[in-house]
């Protein structure tokens, strides 16, 4: 059978997984033109690229669902709501959901978020030099995830630590690797606080409310649901950030057009989720046989969808590799996935990005690319830049 899909799919068979932690576009770009759900032996399962078929299959949960023990994040901190489907799903996540509406994100957020942003950009302006993953997008990611979960007394340092050992692990189960053992060690850490923050009586902690609401969860299912949150609240939004602002200052002419109009920065913003969403993937399972795109997909097989690839599909932007701050249909990008499953902290995720870009552009005068340092964006499900190096005048 193997043989077989090798043999029909052979654009899929020759993708490495090298190829798609670098520079995944142009094989992307390959495979939606010709094999649009193709087979991939380097991810040992298929692989979909098309915009209309990524909706439907994260739209179809009957049909493909994350409910299966070779989930990522299942394997790494057990169930979770990024891990299962139908009402376990909705157990798990609406006690966490329910305060990241709309209304209620700006109502509890943004001064926390114009405070943390403001006190990072005042500490950085006199340098003249910085590096904004590690230096602004990643600690406003932190602390806007610690302010969020209650976690008081954990700096940090330690907070990322556990997240970058979490993304680490699931990066690692993704490409078929063994995980690293210090995710081990950031899970009984993670768990040793949560279990503190229950313990405080009346406490009004998201945790908290999310082990005494409804039927209530278990301190193993708080806890998954808190490490599935670093992973939404501060890999992908530190990512986010750090992506607008090398799409920004790697096109001078779009920056310029965003300075003269900060009108358009939400525009940039999506603009540069559709060309590099920070999460690039998201994994299924089929449960049922199915064909999707002309693919004999079998009960069983994994199915993941190329956030990425479905971003660029020129069917639904024309131009699709180019960045364009005025693209009139950019938010109709995946980055945050689909269906039951679309990001409930897209709404903070914006905010924190909007409110970090805005501040480094308007006080950091004549902000501009390191040229001895170069970034770019890389990794197989979490794509950021590793460092992005920047220098402007100071007064």
């Amino acid at each position: 059978m193997v043989s077989e899909l090798i043999d029909r799919f052979p654009l899929g068979a020759a993708v490495t997984v090298a190829e798609l932690e670098d520079d995944p576009h142009p094989a992307l770009a390959r495979l939606r033109a010709r094999e649009p759900v193709s087979w991939l032996p380097a991810l040992d399962g298929w692989l979909v690229t098309s915009h209309t078929l990524a909706v439907r299959v994260m739209r179809d949960a009957a049909a493909f669902t994350v409910d299966d023990p070779r989930f990522s994040t299942a394997r790494l901190l057990g169930p979770s709501m990024l891990s299962l489907d139908g009402r376990a799903h909705t157990r798990h996540r609406e006690p966490f959901a329910r305060p990241f509406r709309p209304a209620q994100t700006r109502e509890r957020f943004t001064a926390f978020v114009e405070a943390e942003v403001d006190r990072l950009v005042t500490a950085l302006a006199p340098a003249g030099r910085a590096e904004l993953r590690g230096d602004l997008a990643g600690p406003l990611a932190v602390a806007v995830v610690a302010e969020a979960l209650g976690l008081e007394g954990v700096d940090a340092a330690t907070i990322r630590s556990w997240y970058g050992a979490f993304v680490e692990a699931v990066s690692a189960l993704t490409a078929g690797r063994t995980p690293p053992a210090r995710a081990d060690e950031a899970y009984r850490r993670l768990r040793a606080s949560v279990e503190e923050v229950l313990a405080v009586p009346g406490s009004s902690s998201l945790l908290a409310a999310a082990a005494g609401q409804g039927e209530g969860l278990g301190t193993a299912e708080v806890v998954a649901d808190a490490a599935v949150l670093m992973f939404g609240g501060i890999d992908t939004t530190e990512g986010m950030i750090v992506n607008v602002l090398l799409h920004l200052l790697s096109h001078p002419a779009e920056l310029d057009l965003v300075r003269r109009d900060p009108a358009l920065l939400p525009g940039a913003i999506e603009e540069s989720l559709r060309l590099e969403p920070s999460a690039s993937v998201v994994d299924r399972y089929a449960t049922r046989d199915v064909e999707i795109g002309g693919a004999p997909v079998r009960a069983g097989d994994l199915v993941r969808v190329s956030l990425a690839g479905a971003n660029r599909d020129p069917a639904v932007f024309p131009r699709p590799d180019r960045f364009d701050p005025r693209r009139a249909n950019a938010a109709e990008h995946l980055a945050f996935a689909h269906g039951p499953h679309f990001c409930f902290g897209a709404h903070l995720a914006r905010l924190e990005t909007r409110t970090a870009v805005a501040a480094v552009l308007a006080r950091l005068p004549g902000l501009r690319p390191d040229p001895a340092r170069p970034a770019a964006a890389r990794g197989l499900v979490f794509r950021k830049p590793g460092h992005l190096h920047v220098r402007w005048e100071v007064p």
